[in-house]
């Protein structure tokens, strides 16, 4: 039985924890809608609403690893929020994968299998 419940995932295919959670979306029988984000980044409000939804702060949902973090000076704790988002915008690397949106819910999905929360 198909699932048809509207499903979206920020996705890169590079990414372990994404490709995870896009095969147990898959696997619970549901074919998402799979956004490229770093070709195709979100607007500033969607992505600052899609982290508030997840209940995370801003700095949780920037990937601090990535070498661009350092390079942009974004470890400095007196950047706003503001300014955080436009760097991710500017550098789409720099958001945290994967986002999964559902009539349930939205996770940041590291582990892949929080996504089972919203399924």
């Amino acid at each position: 039985m198909t699932n048809q419940q509207h499903v979206e995932i920020w996705h890169r295919a590079t990414c372990g924890n994404s490709r995870g959670a896009l095969e147990l979306i898959r696997e619970a029988g549901i074919e998402p809608l799979i956004v490229d984000y770093s070709n195709d980044p979100p607007s500033k409000e969607r992505l600052r609403q899609a982290i508030a939804d997840a209940g995370l702060q801003v700095r949780e949902a920037i990937r601090s690893k990535e070498p661009a973090y350092a390079e942009q000076g974004l470890d400095d704790a007196s950047l706003s929020d503001d300014a955080l988002l436009e760097a991710m915008l500017a550098t789409p690397i720099l958001i945290n994968r994967p986002f999964v949106f559902t009539a349930k819910g939205v996770r940041l999905c590291r582990p892949p299998e929080l996504v089972l929360e919203i399924l």
